[in-house]
């Protein structure tokens, strides 16, 4: 296994969310308690912390709403933070700069939506080159309803995910073995 310099990717756990319509409790203890895990694992091991902001011109995700702030039940110290305006964390935020003048070749991707922020920014790093490795159980996504009329419920999003991105654009990893990588690694 080579060693690689690796930072986590804490995408978009903003207080944003709780003021959508959408927004469903019912995996949020989870979400919280893999996520929380993950943190704490990464800073153990030394892995960069890298907090990003889904920030939008209006509603719950402008600035000024006061919403655009860690999620209250985590205890997250960023060694950096960004601010992003697209689904990508590598558009138009700096991330990509900084990722390459601290030489980061390896990211864990965790945070909020699942399918739309997570999976874009994994695809498009893995586009660019970083090797990435997707946390599902440390990232959260709410119940859909198709054009159908079939509503799919968070479990079958992270599964669809999952699907999608194994083996093409990420290993599929849980809290555990992205920090035992890691460990390997050094």
């Amino acid at each position: 296994m080579s060693d690689q310099k690796t930072a986590l990717l804490v995408i978009d756990a903003q207080e944003s969310f709780r003021q959508r319509s959408y927004w469903d409790p019912a995996e949020v203890p989870f979400y919280l308690e893999r996520q929380q895990a993950l943190i704490d694992g990464a800073r153990a091991v030394g892995i960069p912390v890298v907090r990003i902001f889904h920030v939008d011109d209006d509603g719950p995700f402008r600035l000024e709403s006061g919403h655009v702030r860690t999620l209250e039940e985590l205890r997250l110290e960023p060694d950096v933070t960004f601010h992003k305006h697209r689904h990508s964390a590598l558009v138009g935020s700096g991330l990509d700069v900084w990722l390459v003048e601290n030489g980061i070749r390896r990211l864990i991707v965790s945070g909020i939506r699942t399918e739309q922020c997570c999976e874009t920014s994994t695809r498009h790093a893995s586009d660019l080159g970083w090797d990435v490795d997707f946390v599902s159980e440390a990232t959260l996504t709410f119940p859909m309803t198709h054009a159908s009329g079939e509503t799919f419920d968070a479990a079958a999003i992270r599964n669809r995910t999952e699907l999608v991105l194994a083996g093409r654009f990420a290993r599929i990893v849980t809290v555990e073995e992205a920090l035992e990588r890691k460990a390997l690694a050094a």
